[in-house]
């Protein structure tokens, strides 16, 4: 087990950002979503750039993707950002980051995401939705039984909508791809299985662990705030012993 792991989420560390707009052995390098293809490094656009989206965007650059910042702001605000990053990396504005990239991660506030693209930015190409959906005071909204990645797929109707990397702390996410000891676990909830195939790709050029949980209704409860995966940082075989049980 790995130590150092820092513990209690906010609602603005995973997937909320109020800064910006804010499973087995590895399946080798990420896949090309255009072809289907192993072995090509992707061009992933992170739409949301508070704590958690500039994080993931550091660890892909890291892992040898490029990436397409975009948040609230504008391009002209991750300036910082860009020269950290370096050649790898580039902005433009949500639509634009979305229609540029191979795959786009939603890392926004869950109130924002609807509206925030037009469909033809994401048609035909996986959409990891990274939101979390909260009520006031920091509470798991009330969405009657629904998953709200079940939402999101309803609003980019052409999108391959994938649930996953919003239930880990930005801290954690920084760097416990690369810590010695047991890998630990990012899950993936979907109803396109090629699409989960290519999510769990990245996941493991980061140094994590890719866990199925499942359709994007069932697999997406269990992930988002209030399910039983929210908030909980598990290794590979932990979160293979809780999925099995």
């Amino acid at each position: 087990m790995r130590t150092g792991i820092p513990g209690e989420l906010h609602a603005d560390q995973v997937g909320l950002d109020r800064h910006g707009l804010s499973a087995g052995p590895p399946t080798g390098p990420a896949t090309d979503p255009a072809t289907d293809r192993v072995g090509a490094a992707m061009r992933t656009g992170v739409i949301g750039t508070g704590r958690i989206g500039s994080t993931l965007a550091r660890i892909l650059v890291a892992a040898g993707h490029e990436v397409v910042l975009a948040n609230a702001r504008g391009p002209r605000s991750l300036g910082p950002l860009l020269a950290e990053l370096g050649p790898a990396a580039s902005a433009a504005h949500p639509a634009e980051a979305a229609a540029q990239a191979e795959l786009s991660v939603l890392m926004v506030p869950y109130a924002s995401v609807r509206g925030l693209l037009p469909s033809a930015a994401v048609q035909d190409k996986v959409l990891v939705d990274a939101t979390n959906a909260f009520s006031g005071g920091g509470k798991p909204a009330d969405l009657g039984g629904r998953a709200s990645s079940e939402l999101v797929a309803e609003w980019y109707p052409g999108a391959r909508v994938v649930k996953s990397l919003n239930t880990m702390h930005f801290e954690t996410l920084a760097v416990a791809g690369t810590a010695e000891g047991e890998r630990l676990a990012h899950f993936t909830a979907g109803d396109d299985e090629k699409a989960k195939e290519i999510v769990a790709g990245i996941i493991a050029d980061l140094g994590f662990a890719p866990v199925d949980t499942g359709p994007l209704h069932s697999g997406g409860i269990l992930q988002q705030p209030g399910g039983p995966l929210f908030n909980r940082p598990l290794t590979e075989a932990q979160a293979l012993a809780w999925i099995s049980h």
